[in-house]
């Protein structure tokens, strides 16, 4: 270990991961500061990867060179496809990960990493000078130089957690708080807040009744998440669904004075989208069940998390309640559930680079920026890691818009809506989701990460080649005309003999392999370039809409705001909009655009300010 690094990341979750080694891999001098070596990439949660949404981030931090894909592949034991039933753009991959194998994983690709470094310790204190970082303190008494540092304080700043009425302060259950770090912050002027999320408890799999469970198996068609993975994938492993009824809702209703968050000792605000056990029974008092899937830990492993059990009551509630669900009334408890509150910053205090507004070269991601879940951390930590080599290096920062990726949409309401809330993606806060499919996150984004020299240039070649394909089939398949009589549905096209085979695919009830017989070249095309041509023939006219509100969309993003700007001597604009925009600094006439209580005539007084102080 060095006293002086390019940058310094504080912290060893997903996005601390992901931040160092984008920020190696482009050739800075990195050094990886987590409390404790041998957790770094834990799983706090649970052991899966993806989700709805989460999957789109996934695949599109594999385009750009990430790392949580690959690790996925090589420690996945259980692989889904969800929402195949609905359209291209909802369609998203989950996987069930070994939770040691996928932390031992990534602790071995950083320690294999050239111009990587790691330390046991804690930082306490960022270093500024005229309003620039200059480098961290350390709770073991250290002081190191960087250029930019990367602070992902996860749930640890300041933690506390909660089981009935016992309180501990930690940032995950046996692991210590970060204290001193969010004091540091404030100090410096950062406006802090307070967070709360749980998890449920660790059930031991032995005690555990599955043969009157409903099994849910892996999907062997599952194409990997890494342009990397070579290996086949290990789709060995089961899920199994049980639920709650009214004994577990009776018994919980009458316990909620042993439930931290219902006794008054939790002030915070959890996630709206992954209530507690307790939330669902209260909120939701005329369910007469809630839906419980038993998630393997690993293949190492008997331990099942029962992802939709999460829980602050007290562990003798908690055994009680677990036993009256179907599967369940044998089952022993190996962790106890827990709440866990913990500091966050106001994420309208960062820039869409993750930089903060207040000092340059000092970066947030993860949960330290107010969100929730692995994927959305680790794609923050990746923006952070490659913003921060690049500021470095005097080029221009790097910035995703709403249009270009789900990451985009992530630090853009990071930045212009904020949250008071844990923030996890959803599809449905992608207003171009048509366009931001997972099957195109490839399309999209890897030239971006062959730019900054993180995807290999073999692979980049060859999904140049493949995207060459499709774009020259789907355009052969306007041409090609067929005898409709040919098509299953033949009969229903009017007083047509021949039709285009594009044409065809777009009538209901046709798919490509339909067209397989009469345009046989097809056949031999590998099964994700067949994908590719369906869809983008079969969507064609709706993506050309959704291209044409895009072009209206980046005309607003493309007129910057100078970030001297002074927003508060703006004339003709209402004291709440010059406030707001004073607050959260948008880059762009399109951010200013999204923020709440901005107005539409807000933004032409903002825009002919814009024009006299460009002119």
């Amino acid at each position: 270990m060095h006293s002086e690094y390019d940058i310094v990341v504080a912290g060893g979750g997903h996005a601390g991961c992901e931040a160092a080694l984008a920020g190696a891999r482009m050739g800075a001098s990195v050094l990886l500061i987590s409390m404790q070596l041998d957790r770094i990439a834990q799983m706090s949660c649970n052991p899966s990867v993806g989700g709805l949404a989460k999957g789109h981030l996934v695949r599109e931090l594999d385009a750009l060179g990430g790392e949580m894909g690959y690790a996925t592949d090589h420690t996945g034991i259980q692989y889904r496809k969800l929402n195949m039933s609905k359209g291209p753009a909802v369609r998203s991959s989950r996987a069930q990960v070994d939770r040691i194998a996928y932390r031992r994983f990534m602790q071995n690709t950083i320690s294999q990493q050239s111009g990587l470094d790691t330390l046991e310790d804690c930082v306490t204190e960022v270093i500024t000078r005229d309003g620039r970082i200059k480098g961290v303190r350390t709770k073991g008494g250290k002081e190191i130089e960087c250029r930019a540092a990367i602070l992902t304080g996860g749930t640890f700043l300041n933690g506390l957690i909660h089981i009935g009425e016992i309180q501990r302060e930690a940032g995950r259950i046996g692991e210590s708080a970060a204290v001193g770090l969010t004091e540091s912050l404030v100090k410096l002027g950062f406006n802090a807040g307070r967070l709360k999320t749980g998890t449920p408890p660790r059930l031991d799999g032995k005690t555990i009744n599955f043969d009157i469970l409903e099994e849910q198996p892996g999907q062997d068609d599952f194409e990997p998440w890494s342009l990397r993975t070579r290996q086949p994938l290990n789709n060995t492993a089961s899920c199994w669904i049980t639920y709650t009824n009214t004994e577990t809702h009776e018994l919980i209703r009458d316990n909620l004075h042993a439930s931290a968050l219902y006794s008054g000792r939790i002030h915070s605000i959890g996630p709206r989208y992954c209530p507690s056990i307790e939330d669902k029974i209260v909120r939701f008092a005329d369910k007469p069940r809630h839906q419980l899937f038993l998630e393997p830990e690993g293949n190492g492993t008997d331990e099942i998390y029962p992802n939709g059990f999460a829980t602050s009551l007290a562990e003798e509630v908690q055994i009680m309640a677990i036993r009256t669900v179907p599967g369940l009334e044998n089952a022993e408890i190996t962790v106890p559930g827990y709440a866990v509150e913990y500091d966050f910053f106001y994420p309208y205090q960062i820039k869409p680079t993750t930089e903060t507004k207040l000092i340059d070269g000092l970066y947030l991601s993860g949960q330290i920026n107010g969100t929730s879940g692995y994927e959305e951390a680790a794609v923050q930590g990746y923006m952070s890691g490659v913003n921060a080599v690049l500021k470095i290096r005097n080029k221009p920062e790097f910035v995703l818009d709403r249009s270009q990726a789900y990451i985009g949409v992530l630090l853009d309401d990071l930045a212009t809506k904020s949250t008071e809330e844990p923030y996890r993606m959803f599809t449905s806060r992608a207003e171009y989701r048509l366009a931001l499919r997972e099957d195109n996150a490839v399309e999209r984004l890897i030239d971006y990460g062959y730019r900054f020299g993180l995807v290999d240039e073999t692979i980049y070649k060859a999904e140049q080649e493949r995207l060459r394909i499709v774009r020259d089939e789907a355009d052969r398949l306007e041409r090609v005309m067929i005898p409709s009589a040919d098509l299953p549905n033949g009969d229903t096209i009017q007083k047509r003999d021949r039709i285009s085979a594009a044409n065809a695919l777009r009538m209901p009830g046709t798919n490509l392999s339909d067209l397989i017989e009469v345009c046989d070249d097809i056949d031999d095309l590998p099964e994700k370039v067949k994908s590719d041509i369906e869809i983008r023939v079969k969507y064609k006219g709706y993506l050309e809409k959704q291209d044409r509100e895009i072009q209206k969309f980046r005309r607003l993003e493309s007129f910057p705001i100078p970030d001297s700007f002074d927003f508060k001597s703006l004339r003709g604009i209402k004291t709440e909009a010059s406030e707001k925009l004073s607050k959260h600094r948008p880059v762009s006439l399109g951010q200013a655009s999204r923020i709440s209580g901005i107005s539409p005539g807000d933004i032409s007084v903002l825009m002919i300010h814009l024009k006299k102080h460009v002119a």
